[in-house]
C-alpha cells in the first residue's frame, strides 16, 4: 500500500473541487436557449420594450423583450418618454417589400431574464443594432446591465455622439433633467 504525500492529497482534493465546480458551473447555464432568435416585433411597449412573436417555435411564442443596455425615459417623463416610443416604433414599423413586418434578431447575453420576467436580448434590424440606434439619435441612455455588457462600449460611444450632436434628450433647448431611475425614485 502507497502512502500519498500531501502534494498529492491537495491536488486530489483540488482535482475534486474544481470538478464539482465545473459540474456546477454547467448547472447554471441556459439550455436550449440559441444565442440568436428571429422574432417579428408585434408591440412596442416603450422606448425599451417590446413584444415578439418567437413563430419557429412550436407553439409559437410571444415574449416580452427588454433592450440591454439602454434605458428610455418613463412615458410619464413627458415629452421624453413619448419621444422614445415613437423613435423605436418608427425604428421597427418598417414592412418589408412582401408587405410583412419586418423580422428582427435578438440577440442574448449572459442572463436570459430580469426581474419582471422579460427576455434580456439586443435587438438587430437589417445587420444594425436597434438598441446603440435608439441611444445615438437621443431617444434612451446608455445603461449598462451587468454582467450583460456585449456592447457596452459601442453604446456608450452612441450616447456619446448623441450629447455631442445635442439630439433628442441631450437638446440643449430642452434636455433630459433626470435620468430614468432618478425620476422613477421621485415620482413612484
Amino acid at each position: 500500500m502507497r502512502i500519498r504525500t500531501i502534494a498529492e492529497q491537495r491536488c486530489s482534493r483540488a482535482g475534486s473541487l474544481l470538478s464539482c465546480f465545473l459540474l456546477l458551473l454547467g448547472g447554471c447555464q441556459l439550455t436550449n436557449v440559441p444565442n440568436q432568435i428571429e422574432a417579428q416585433v408585434q408591440r412596442v411597449i416603450s422606448g425599451h420594450t417590446v413584444d415578439v412573436l418567437i413563430s419557429n417555435q412550436d407553439p409559437p411564442l410571444m415574449a416580452r423583450i427588454r433592450m440591454i443596455g439602454i434605458e428610455a425615459p418613463s412615458w410619464k417623463q413627458k415629452p421624453w418618454g413619448d419621444q422614445a416610443k415613437t423613435c423605436l416604433q418608427k425604428m421597427l414599423s418598417e414592412i418589408s417589400e412582401t408587405g410583412d413586418q419586418k423580422s428582427v434578431m435578438l440577440e442574448l447575453d449572459v442572463e436570459e431574464k430580469d426581474r419582471y420576467s422579460r427576455w434580456l436580448a439586443y435587438v438587430w434590424l437589417d445587420g444594425v443594432l436597434v438598441n446603440e440606434q435608439l441611444v445615438a439619435k437621443g431617444c434612451a441612455l446608455a445603461s449598462p446591465l451587468v454582467p450583460n455588457n456585449k456592447y457596452d462600449a459601442k453604446i456608450a460611444r452612441a450616447q456619446e455622439y448623441a450629447r455631442i450632436m445635442g439630439y433628442g434628450i441631450w437638446n440643449p433647448d430642452q434636455p433630459l433633467r433626470l435620468t430614468p431611475a432618478e425620476f422613477r425614485r421621485q415620482n413612484p
